[in-house]
């Protein structure tokens, strides 16, 4: 397992979403399938030919299998531990009127929690090109924030590349319990995604203090040689070894936003580790993240190789 291959880990879940526009009180269907910031960067690395494992852990139920499946046949090599004593976790989406999207997360004392230092392949992780984590997992548990904390350890220690996006959620942890743990797994990464509200988050800034470019810089300053930070409609700028870039956002309509961030991630990963200079790695990142918003779904919208050179900017039938 060496070259370009990235391993990344953390949680998936079973993710019932409304099939109609409407509160879920008035909703009477919904479909099942799956979602994990995590594994849908493991999605959108596999569609654009990046090998990639996944680690996870998940409930011996009939929505674990799920996962497995579908990571499977995206192409990822799944590594996923079976718990026998947790339910894989799940979570809710419903579209608002108005085009606003809300997820409810059901995942206290899911399996996801309990991912274990134990459940890291240890030869795996030390012998990759990248290793990529999130703040999410973290903030799961004790025994998850260890799991990232050793495989962060292990990548360090044989000369891995550490990718980590914030991705703070406010429902699992509060900002002065996130904000240390956070900036200290930021220091030890060579690689830091953020929006500019966790940026500050994380540097201890006023969010409306500092310009996205400061940001970049304060977050370079804890350690990381490059910070890219995801603006949004706004697009997204990466300091790079002191340099800055910018790269406006791709007008697209919005479908669905939700996996967006981990689209640009994915496809900003799969250049670095084929070598593509900033420019290309914003590119492809900018034009992933918007096609990604075209489609229903946190990941099924990820875009393939062909999808990207085939994008015209315009709605055309093809025949």
């Amino acid at each position: 397992m060496t070259g370009a291959r990235i391993v990344t880990l953390g949680e998936t879940m079973g993710l019932l979403a409304a099939t109609t526009v409407g509160h879920l009180q008035h909703v009477p269907h919904m479909a099942l399938g799956i979602g994990g910031a995590e594994s849908n960067v493991a999605v959108a690395l596999a569609r654009l030919g990046t090998p990639v494992t996944w680690i996870g852990r998940v409930g011996a139920d009939s929505v674990g299998d799920r996962v497995v499946r579908e990571l499977t046949a995206e192409g990822i090599d799944v590594r996923a531990v079976r718990d026998s004593g947790a339910p894989t976790g799940l979570m809710l989406k419903e579209r608002l009127p108005g085009g606003a999207v809300r997820v409810w997360y059901y995942r206290a004392g899911a399996a996801g929690s309990r991912l274990a230092p134990e459940d890291i392949d240890a030869r795996l992780v030390g012998g990759v090109r990248l290793l990529h984590v999130t703040g999410i997992t973290p903030a799961l548990g004790e025994s998850a924030a260890a799991a990232v904390s050793y495989a962060v350890d292990v990548a360090r220690a044989h000369g891995v590349t550490v990718s980590v996006d914030v991705n703070y959620r406010s429902a699992l942890w509060p900002p002065e319990r996130a904000a240390p743990a956070l900036r200290d797994l930021v220091a030890r990464a060579d690689l830091v995604f953020a929006g500019d509200d966790e940026a500050a988050l994380v540097t201890g800034c006023e969010p409306t203090a500092r310009t996205p470019d400061e940001l970049a810089a304060a977050l370079t300053a804890l350690g990381p040689a490059t910070a890219v930070i995801k603006l949004g409609a706004e697009g997204a700028l990466a300091l790079v070894d002191g340099a800055l870039h910018h790269r406006a956002a791709v007008p697209v309509r919005v479908v669905d936003p939700v996996g967006a961030g981990d689209a640009f991630v994915g496809a900003y990963l799969s250049e670095l580790v084929a070598g593509a200079d900033v420019k290309q790695r914003l590119d492809t990142a900018a034009l992933a993240g918007a096609l990604l918003c075209t489609v229903p779904g946190d990941w099924e919208g990820m875009p393939t190789r062909a999808a990207l050179d085939g994008w015209t900017g315009v709605s055309d039938v093809l025949r």
